[in-house]
């Protein structure tokens, strides 16, 4: 049996029956990625050497009875998570032999849950693109059409995944980085309720690996199921143990329904600053009859939805306040003269990334101010609702686009141009607030490329909208393996 693209917890119950043995699996993925990567070049920094110990030493623990989660489970790594003897670049050539001492949380929790590290993925400079290329290890394909992007930040380990490169993967999400290269790349993914799991040691070289409380970012799960991020979600969940004194596994709330009947949903379809491709709209459709079809309450409008463009230039802004905290001071002078030269009536995004730049703290405590106004909002929308269904992005994956100057770069949306970093509002809808938001597969565009949309569920309440990734599974079906 080959066993590249069986689920994580499929491949769990086969080890526990003694069915197959985690040094096969290993050895499978490691040919897999020997015979396929080349095209692709998902995996960046291979550990096979060290692989291959920890599977044998997980065949010897398991043979003494031993049992834990993710035991002699194949994953990898997003590179910009610290693994100890193992480059940690984000893509930046200065650090291209940048090794750090330690492992970052997330790295240890996997391989104390027993899992097997194949190595690391790529990703964009910096982490700072929807693609995935840099100068270090050159440019990650869409496993579907290699003359397109997997996504970024986490394109790496979107395209492992879709290319039967390990049964799991660990990423980071700012910007959609762990949803849109699921959504690009036909897989799954999570963007965790804000500081639901640690990000100690996911952090840019040459810096140590700090506690630090982040203002948008987090780190999460990736897999080909949606039961497979609850069980990869479960190990990473918990406090870094260096700023608390609760234990590191999380009890979080059941979902509020087990069954597609039960859910309350809105979904979305349209953005007041950025039009909806078809192929989008079109799957985000296609989940809404499903809703539909199971019974479920599905509404396509509610008072109770926060101002959803205040929020895309409040995400904006926020965003882009922390992008130019070490820029030279010339660079950042400049900022400011352009800035001071935009018309108070400007309320474009362009002008929120602008603005964002060169706030003020007085300027981002406000911005925070107003930040918890639409948490307020979200609470009151999720009295009503369980779930709220929404793009990751306004289109499929794109053509490979390197242009270094990402601000004149454009988006094609049906025929027509856009700012590049537009795109981005979908993503914001979750992460301004720090909602969790499951992104799930939802079909195929006209000329076969995977589509996917985002859950997105209350906060802290992540098994809510993982539940009905679930439920959406059986109903709509989901990974499918590139054709």
């Amino acid at each position: 049996m080959e066993w590249s693209f069986v689920s994580a917890d499929k491949l769990v119950a086969a080890l526990r029956a003694g069915e197959v043995t985690s040094v096969q699996l290993t050895e499978e993925a490691i040919a897999r990625i020997e015979r396929d990567d080349t095209v692709i070049n998902a995996i960046c920094v291979p550990d096979f050497d060290r692989a291959r110990v920890a599977a044998r030493r997980a065949d010897q623990v398991r043979a003494r009875g031993e049992d834990r989660p993710l035991l002699g489970i194949p994953v990898t790594v997003k590179e910009s998570y610290d693994i100890a003897g193992l480059p940690t670049t984000w893509g930046m050539p200065q650090y291209r032999d940048f090794v750090p001492a330690e492992d970052a949380v997330q790295v240890s929790r996997l391989q104390a849950a027993g899992a097997v590290i194949l190595g690391k993925t790529n990703v964009p400079l910096g982490l700072q693109d929807m693609q995935s290329f840099n100068e270090i290890y050159g440019t990650t394909n869409n496993p579907w059409d290699h003359a397109r992007t997997p996504g970024g930040s986490s394109g790496g380990s979107a395209a492992a995944l879709a290319a039967g490169f390990g049964a799991l993967s660990i990423g980071s999400d700012i910007a959609g980085s762990l949803r849109t290269p699921a959504h690009f790349c036909g897989v799954y993914g999570h963007k965790p309720t804000l500081g639901l799991a640690a990000p100690r040691g996911m952090v840019a070289p040459p810096g140590p690996a700090l506690p630090t409380d982040l203002d948008l970012a987090v780190v999460g799960p990736m897999a080909r199921t949606a039961a497979d991020l609850t069980l990869l979600l479960d190990v990473m969940a918990g406090p870094d143990p260096l700023t608390s004194v609760v234990a590191h596994q999380v009890t979080l709330p059941p979902a509020r329904h087990d069954r597609l009947a039960d859910f309350r949903v809105l979904v979305l379809d349209e953005h007041p600053l950025l039009p909806t491709g078809s192929a989008v709209r079109a799957a985000v459709n296609r989940v809404a009859d499903a809703l539909v079809d199971g019974g479920a309450r599905v509404a396509r409008q509610s008072p109770l939805l926060p101002d959803p463009a205040e929020a895309a230039r409040l995400y904006t802004h926020l965003l882009f306040s922390g992008s130019v905290a070490r820029f030279p001071v010339a660079t950042y002078e400049q900022l400011r003269t352009r800035a001071a030269g935009l018309s108070a009536d400007d309320r474009s995004l362009d002008a929120a990334r602008l603005r964002g730049m060169v706030s003020s703290h007085r300027d981002w405590i406000e911005a925070s101010h107003r930040r918890e106004l639409h948490r307020h909002g979200w609470r009151q929308l999720f009295a009503e609702f369980d779930a709220v269904v929404c793009p990751i992005t306004p289109t499929v994956a794109f053509p490979h686009d390197h242009d270094p100057d990402l601000l004149a770069r454009r988006i094609d949306i049906d025929g027509a141009e856009y700012p590049f970093f537009d795109q981005l509002v979908w993503a914001g809808v979750a992460t301004m607030p720090g909602l969790p938001a499951t992104a799930v597969p939802a079909g195929r565009s006209p000329e076969g490329l995977p589509v996917g949309v985002q859950l997105i569920g209350p906060m802290f309440e992540d098994r809510t909208p993982l539940r009905l990734a679930e439920l959406l599974e059986e109903k709509i079906g989901g990974f499918r393996a590139p054709q």
